[in-house]
């Protein structure tokens, strides 16, 4: 199997495999959606809420709040030292407090340390009118995403088949393969057809339902 990186951002990758099978490359994308850890708040602590939201809503919207993981740091708390009680090493805290009128947001959840900081800040979590609060404590441990959604490292991964265009000695110049299709991949050079772009395919055929030599 062959891997090469075709675009690799901040949130976004693009990986093209070569040499393997469809159920292998989906397996590749089921783990990464199921088995990968990642660090998401499990247990809150609300002292005093008197926004228009029920404590539960406002855990589970921190919960899916995405946030920074570093596996060479933490492990998952039911295989830590401290036997699940609760130490630096599988469990980072956070606090929130805020009062209105404002709306509270992902970044005025506070890291015990720097590091463990939300990469999102504007995240809207819950709207306060004046003279309401909202104080709380949250815990944050290592899960994945066969447990919950909250734990999913990947919340987009995909795979497609790569496309092959192949323009045989048959093709007239007619042009029409160029003209019907709809993202630009083929384009007219000194009277024949050429790819371009090849990994903007979507697969969709339009040039070859209207190419005459199909027929």
């Amino acid at each position: 199997m062959k891997l090469k990186f075709i675009e690799d951002e901040e949130n976004y990758i693009k990986v093209l495999i070569e040499d393997t099978t469809p159920d292998f490359v989906n397996a590749i994308r089921r783990t990464l959606m199921a088995d990968l850890p990642k660090l998401a708040i499990e247990n809150v602590t609300i002292y005093d809420n008197t926004s228009a939201l029920f404590d539960e809503i406002i855990a589970h919207r921190l919960a899916m709040i995405p946030l920074p993981t570093d596996l060479d740091v933490l492990v998952p708390r039911s295989e830590c030292s401290c036997g699940g009680e609760g130490c630096p090493n599988c469990v980072v805290h956070y606090t929130l407090s805020k009062e209105g009128e404002c709306t509270v947001y992902s970044g005025d959840l506070k890291a015990e340390e720097p590091s463990w900081a939300v990469k999102d800040e504007k995240i809207p979590i819950v709207r306060l009118l004046k003279d309401q609060r909202i104080i709380l404590e949250a815990e944050a441990e290592l899960g994945t995403g066969k447990e919950h959604a909250k734990w999913q490292a990947v919340s987009g991964a995909g795979y497609s088949y790569y496309p092959e265009i192949e323009i045989t000695d048959e093709c007239d110049g007619c042009m029409e393969c160029v003209k019907a299709c709809p993202r630009g991949i083929l384009a007219s050079k000194r009277g024949k057809v050429v790819v371009k772009n090849i990994e903007e395919c979507n697969l969709c055929k339009s040039c070859s339902e209207v190419c005459g030599k199909n027929a």
